[in-house]
């Protein structure tokens, strides 16, 4: 190597280094929270968040949306997990929505289990019902399921326990949207 191409190769790769720096610190600190107690920043316990439609051959409107947070103060009880999730299905006209109040997060690796008890919905019966999802973040095509997947309908689920969902057998629309993940990482 001539000097003219090691300057060169050494100016990309500090170039690189402070990109790979950059992007770490950013990525640190929008998954930080702030600790009341020390003042200073940690990143949640574990999250889900995110909005996309999934993909059905049939056309039909399906839309999952997600807010799902465990504070890093509650790092050892996934059950004080806090948030809202959403979402509809409407087909030819007909369908629903539901709305529910997280109970329970669990996460690991690039997947999340999340449940909750519906809020509020238009689908007779289902205020009040517990319901579990499924999300797999993978980063191009997401995938999701439902602890109603076997019986077609959340109203149908007869006492589901906390963080219990289906597993992740429904794909995201190309282009709808994408969930994140943050994983658990339990002190065991």
């Amino acid at each position: 190597m001539n000097r003219r191409t090691k300057t060169a190769v050494l100016g990309l790769g500090a170039a690189l280094l402070v990109t790979a720096g950059a992007t770490g610190a950013t990525w640190a600190s929008a998954s930080a929270s702030t600790s009341a107690s020390s003042g200073e920043r940690q990143r949640e316990a574990a999250a889900l968040t995110g909005r996309a439609k999934l993909y059905r051959s049939a056309g039909d409107d399906i839309t999952f949306s997600f807010d799902a947070h465990l504070a890093a103060k509650d790092n050892d009880d996934p059950l004080k997990a806090t948030g809202t999730f959403e979402w509809s299905h409407y087909a030819g006209g007909d369908g629903a929505w539901a709305k529910a109040e997280v109970d329970c997060l669990v996460t690991g690796g690039k997947v999340a289990v999340v449940s909750g008890v519906v809020t509020d919905s238009d689908l007779p019966g289902a205020k009040g019902k517990r319901v579990g999802i499924t999300v797999h973040d993978t980063g191009r095509q997401d995938r999701l399921g439902y602890s109603w997947a076997s019986t077609g309908n959340p109203v149908e689920t007869k006492d589901l326990p906390k963080c219990v969902g289906s597993a992740p057998f429904e794909k995201v629309k190309k282009g709808t949207g994408d969930f994140t993940v943050v994983p658990w990482n339990p002190k065991f």
